[in-house]
């Protein structure tokens, strides 16, 4: 059982992501301002995998935390899924976060004394879902993933691949169109990594938009387009857009 995005098939055409003139200032106007995002132009289509790269300090985290409605910027625009977020208060923020964007990180943030399908079914609980309903989504969830045999395991019962699959099965349902995974396979060794991504892989064929920020360009082969982050500034990396998926250029 596949867990598919939410939305009109006419959709798919549209930028699910999608950032004019992207600006981000902390402390402006004082001695410790500090300019972390400059004129970020960026579309991402539905269905596409991408990868946005750079080291430490170069502004790939604000710039995820302004795409996952984290975070407001201090100018330009930012339209997710068509949404314009700058005309939204903070509780109307939040519902688009919850329905939109599912986040997957590092350290794979699982409450060590629920059990998988409790830790999977947690998100619903915040939206109200009856008990019944939360448990069957989070089963076709952790299905979905390849887990379906270790719904009962707690998180010290798992290896690191199984707990970064529960994290993305956790992120994937309220069925949001757009996936962000932060380095999501660093804690992992290199076959359980491959994995993840082939994992990646199958979500994106099931029309979820994955964005991936990594600083490892093994990672990012992997991806249909990559992304560079300098100094605050984005780049696309040329030579890309041919990936496994057969995606050669962005849905229009």
């Amino acid at each position: 059982m596949t867990i598919a995005a939410v939305g009109d098939p006419a959709n798919s055409r549209l930028a699910v992501i999608e950032t004019h003139a992207l600006g981000k200032v902390y402390s402006e106007g004082t001695e410790a301002e500090v300019i972390a995002l400059k004129g970020v132009e960026l579309k991402i289509h539905r269905g596409e995998f991408v990868a946005i790269m750079g080291p430490s300090g170069s502004g790939k985290s604000t710039l995820m935390n302004l795409v996952g409605c984290l975070d407001k910027p201090s100018s330009g625009s930012y339209l997710c899924d068509g949404v314009d977020v700058a005309t939204l208060d903070a509780e109307a923020r939040a519902l688009l976060r919850r329905d939109k964007i599912g986040f997957v990180f590092q350290g794979f943030n699982l409450l060590p004394r629920m059990s998988a399908l409790e830790n999977v079914a947690m998100p619903l609980g915040y939206a109200n879902v009856p008990r019944e309903e939360r448990l069957q989504r989070a089963h076709a969830a952790m299905t979905a993933v390849g887990l379906g045999t270790r719904e009962g395991h707690r998180p010290s019962e798992l290896s690191g691949g199984q707990q970064q699959r529960v994290a993305i099965a956790r992120a994937l349902i309220n069925r949001p169109p757009i996936l962000l995974a932060d380095e999501p396979t660093g804690a992992l060794d290199s076959r359980t990594g491959e994995e993840i991504l082939t994992l990646f892989k199958q979500l994106q064929a099931d029309d979820h938009t994955v964005v991936l920020i990594t600083h490892d360009p093994d990672v990012a082969q992997h991806c249909d387009r990559i992304f560079v982050m300098r100094d605050g500034e984005l780049h696309e990396q040329p030579g890309f857009g041919m990936g496994d998926s057969g995606l050669g250029h962005p849905r229009s």
